[in-house]
């Protein structure tokens, strides 16, 4: 059986190809620049490893887009497939499923119904990731489609953890509380660290750190609390998110600045955190080549945002009434060896010992990067969205 997984955004496509039979990616890319001028698509064979790049006719809308990654899928030359009947499947990432569900879905009309309305939740999410969808239906009718939500994972949390302190009502009748995202990386990870513990008693911390970074606690496999919120913006500071920020805050700014509600918005989810720090950039390794140079603000930049991941990973210590491991992923977390190092030692309360080889390099593939007898363990592991998209969409339509 092979799985198509859609990654839908508002000006981008991701895609993978996955055969269940072994879980094996055979072919994955990218059409960046949806509706813009100048498209990009990039296109990997991975059985062959072939790698196409290509600069196509302007892919308009996503239905476009999705017709170049078809044709491109069965390309006699460097294809993974003869037609599209080998295509079993097509499991779709949707960014909020709100209350409404807890699990992946197969998709109907109703459940289109609801992603619509989720919409006012996730606007620069959900209506691309729709839109993915009703295209993918379109195209291949007769094919079953899977959404699998970013907040489905955490939905186990307790309401003292995903209430706000706001007037009931606003919950009841708007629904506003604490969702979670990052939900199919932290519930992958979590997995594998409950494996290489070797214990399914376990109380786990999940550090997903990428360009968007959130915390999850996560105890006996089930979520005890995450950091970002209602949306992505809440929880620690991101590569151009605030993060946490006193709501009055936000006023003062709007109010100093002139800045109407999508000003604001813009200011805090795409000018702040790391670039609004920094400054010249939002990526990792501009920031860490800058602080080789000693640059002060790329210095406190950095020191921020260790700390308020530190700041979680003591809460979720507490609110689990103690850990068993760490467990670090994401762009950032998988690769930025430096801050899993300078994280961990500030935590040498919890009983954490790093091997020092380990802890001082880049290693692939996943890896403890603690010593024997080291009471708290913290791994490594690379995160795998797109294959726990294809395990809930080979589940639902096997």
């Amino acid at each position: 059986m092979k799985v198509l997984v859609i990654n839908s955004g508002s000006s981008s496509l991701k895609f993978e190809l996955i055969d269940m039979t072994n879980e094996k990616s055979i072919a994955k890319g990218l059409c960046e620049r949806i509706g813009i001028s100048n498209p990009i698509f990039t296109y990997k064979n991975l059985v062959k490893g072939v790698v196409v790049k290509d600069r196509p006719e302007p892919m308009e809308n996503h239905k476009i887009a999705i017709d170049v990654v078809l044709k491109q899928l069965q390309d006699p030359e460097n294809g993974v497939i003869r037609n599209v009947d080998e295509i079993d499947a097509i499991g779709h990432r949707v960014v909020h499923g709100g209350e409404y569900y807890d699990d992946s879905v197969l998709v109907d009309d109703e459940v289109l119904k609801n992603l619509e309305e989720l919409s006012a939740l996730a606007p620069l999410h959900n209506p691309a990731n729709v839109m993915g969808i009703k295209v993918m239906r379109e195209l291949l009718p007769g094919k079953k489609n899977v959404a699998v939500f970013d907040t489905a994972f955490h939905q186990t949390m307790e309401p003292k953890a995903f209430m706000y302190a706001l007037p009931y009502e606003d919950y009841t009748e708007l629904k506003v509380r604490k969702y979670g995202f990052h939900g199919t990386s932290h519930k992958y990870v979590s997995e594998v660290a409950r494996e290489m513990l070797g214990k399914e008693d376990s109380k786990i911390i999940v550090c997903h750190l990428g360009n968007g970074a959130s915390i999850s606690a996560v105890q006996n496999g089930k979520v005890v609390d995450t950091s970002m919120g209602l949306t992505p913006l809440a929880g620690v500071m991101m590569g151009t998110r605030t993060g946490d920020v006193d709501p009055a805050a936000a006023f003062y700014v709007m109010e100093k600045r002139g800045l109407d509600l999508k000003g604001i918005d813009t200011r805090m989810n795409k000018q702040s955190g790391i670039k609004g720090i920094f400054g010249p950039s939002s990526d990792f390794r501009d920031l860490a080549s800058e602080m080789e140079k000693g640059n002060e603000r790329a210095i406190l930049a950095y020191d921020m945002f260790c700390y308020k991941i530190k700041s979680y990973i003591g809460a979720y210590v507490a609110a689990m009434n103690g850990i068993d491991a760490i467990a670090f992923t994401g762009g950032i977390g998988e690769n930025a060896f430096y801050v899993r190092r300078d994280i961990c030692n500030d935590l040498t309360f919890l009983g954490i010992k790093l091997d020092d080889e380990k802890a001082g390099e880049w290693l692939p593939g996943n890896v403890e990067i603690t010593t024997k007898d080291s009471k708290v363990k913290v791994y490594k592991i690379e995160t795998a969205e797109e294959l726990v998209i294809a395990r809930d969409t080979y589940r639902l339509t096997k």
